[in-house]
């Protein structure tokens, strides 16, 4: 088991990318602690990492909201003794970051929230822990769009997802720099498009579907689990020698 014994902590762990994250490191011997503003889908993840005799616990939170993201971190470390990885998942897009008809300047700030300030707080209180137990890892889940823009076309140009990402990108490479020297590695996974219910209503619709997998060289989306696989590799002791990198799991979109 590649994360034996290792203590982790993953937001947005309910759903996506975050789910298969914590299935994964539970099913690979980590203690995982489930986190989501969901409380019924913190739930659901950690149901089913029980029934395959791994070991989780729910906790339901805001990461944009600084006691609830220390509370995650404490918890995380009272419910196990420790910390030993970090996977910022919380995030959300424009479209589904506030009810319709939110003002843009509305949505810009819940997207900005959520993204970056909720990693930057998440990662804030995890650090002070890591650095009092001798280490650990910091896995943030950026996006191809914190490296590259929209296609023409698709609308993307006051979005507010784009730059909360880049923004992810750049705060990694920033903290992976100063943390180095007290062994806390810091690396953020820049995914493609991923088949989540984060862009389920794009991928429903066949031509708009056909349109998206013609622009990438594997001629389709990503699977959530692609992208915990990449985690794992960051959590564990098989990247030693990583960080500060932007990890690119994108089925050579970024390539061309």
């Amino acid at each position: 088991m590649r994360l034996k014994d290792k203590v982790a902590l993953v937001t947005g762990g309910g759903s996506g990318i975050g789910h298969a994250t914590a299935v994964l490191f539970a099913a690979q011997g980590a203690k995982v602690v489930v986190s989501d503003l969901n409380e019924a889908n913190a739930l659901e993840t950690v149901a089913e990492i029980k029934a395959a005799e791994g070991d989780a616990t729910a906790l339901t939170g805001d990461v944009s909201i600084n006691v609830d993201a220390e509370a995650m971190v404490k918890g995380t470390v009272e419910t196990y003794g420790g910390l030993d990885a970090v996977v910022n998942c919380a995030g959300v897009i424009a479209d589904k970051a506030l009810p319709k008809g939110a003002s843009p300047e509305a949505v810009w700030d819940r997207v900005m929230e959520v993204n970056l300030k909720g990693t930057y707080l998440v990662t804030w209180h995890a650090v002070r822990t890591m650095e009092e137990s001798g280490g650990g890892s910091i896995i943030n889940i950026a996006s191809i769009n914190g490296l590259v823009g929209y296609p023409i076309g698709l609308g993307g140009g006051f979005d507010a997802y784009v730059p909360s990402k880049g923004g992810v990108v750049q705060f990694t490479k920033n903290l992976a720099i100063d943390y180095g020297k007290k062994n806390i590695r810091v690396n953020c996974i820049c995914p493609g498009h991923i088949d989540t219910n984060l862009i389920r209503e794009f991928l429903d619709n066949p031509e708009r579907r056909e349109w998206l997998e013609q622009r990438y060289p594997m001629g389709r989306v990503g699977r959530p689990e692609e992208i915990a696989y990449a985690a794992l590799f960051l959590a564990s002791d098989e990247s030693s020698f990583v960080t500060g990198a932007p990890l690119i799991v994108d089925g050579g979109y970024t390539a061309q």
